[in-house]
């Protein structure tokens, strides 16, 4: 049940912080796990697994019903999953159908896990994102980390000077930043890696067209929510003619389907570029590739 990329995906890999577990560890847990949900749910096995990079995800079924065990490496981007999803109640989301919170289980309502966003154009799925976060925008719950919280680990990262980042663009997104927060409205429950992947087709066609999973909660605002349309699709970005225009377009058009201030969505979208930049420069040489990219659309977003 355990696929042999997965593992390989998260083999070696450290605590993500103080308290969690180590890859390892988890997967040699991780068939114990299955087996303990499989009985719990009652729960029969449909099909072979999926995998991310930080989760196992199994068909199933409960009695007739399709559906779909997630079983998630414990890391801090997971810890609210389970609430995002019970707030959502299935508008707009994969519908939330149990959850183990304390060990990373969740059942799921089964999606079409061959039909993400990729399949459509990438204007057509920036529209769609655009479109999607107006029907996921709830209030934001107390549980929630903020986005000013993770915000001061930023800054951190963002004044550890490294050659591999311009300088101009670290100085940049750390005058940008207490801008951003200091005007930020009220908070709102917010997907912060909303994009092609994490967009998925429900089986049933009453459910519409598109629904989001995968979410990593924060209370913050949706500007700051656009930034990974941007990134996303390395190839498209690759075969662009105008990088700075074909950046900037993703934007605009998830901008006007969700009614944001576009200001705003080129500022958080900057600083989140240049946050990755700083992030995958700390993993020289494997992550040079990405670290490129990203230097690239940031200079898209410097004004």
């Amino acid at each position: 049940m355990i696929p042999d990329a997965f593992r390989a995906t998260l083999a070696g890999r450290p605590p993500d912080a103080a308290g969690d577990t180590d890859g390892d560890t988890w997967l040699g847990r991780l068939p114990h796990l299955l087996d303990e949900h499989l009985r719990r749910w009652e729960l029969q096995r449909d099909g072979p697994p999926w995998h991310g990079e930080c989760a196992l995800v199994l068909p199933v079924r409960r009695g007739r019903e399709p559906a779909a065990l997630k079983l998630t490496w414990p890391h801090p981007e997971a810890r609210h999953e389970h609430l995002a999803l019970r707030l959502w109640d299935g508008k707009g989301a994969v519908r939330l159908l149990a959850a183990d919170p304390t060990a990373y289980a969740l059942l799921l309502e089964r999606l079409d896990g061959d039909r993400d966003l990729t399949t459509v154009p990438v204007l057509e799925a920036c529209e769609v994102i655009g479109t999607l976060s107006t029907r996921l925008d709830r209030p934001a719950t107390p549980q929630l980390d903020t986005v000013e919280g993770k915000a001061v680990r930023w800054r951190e990262q963002l004044a550890r000077a490294t050659p591999l980042v311009p300088r101009r663009l670290t100085e940049q997104a750390l005058a940008t930043l207490p801008d951003l927060l200091a005007e930020a409205p009220p908070l709102r429950l917010v997907h912060e890696d909303l994009h092609d992947l994490n967009v998925l087709a429900p089986l049933d066609p009453d459910r519409g067209d598109w629904l989001a999973i995968d979410p990593k909660p924060v209370a913050g605002e949706w500007a700051y929510a656009v930034a990974p349309i941007v990134w996303n699709r390395p190839e498209a970005l690759a075969r662009a003619h105008n990088l700075r225009g074909h950046a900037r377009l993703r934007a605009d058009v998830v901008t006007d389907a969700a009614g944001l201030d576009p200001d705003r969505v080129r500022a958080w979208t900057f600083v989140r570029l240049v946050l990755n930049a700083v992030q995958a420069a700390a993993r020289a040489p494997v992550s040079d590739d990405v670290r490129a990219r990203m230097i690239a659309l940031a200079k898209a977003f410097a004004d």
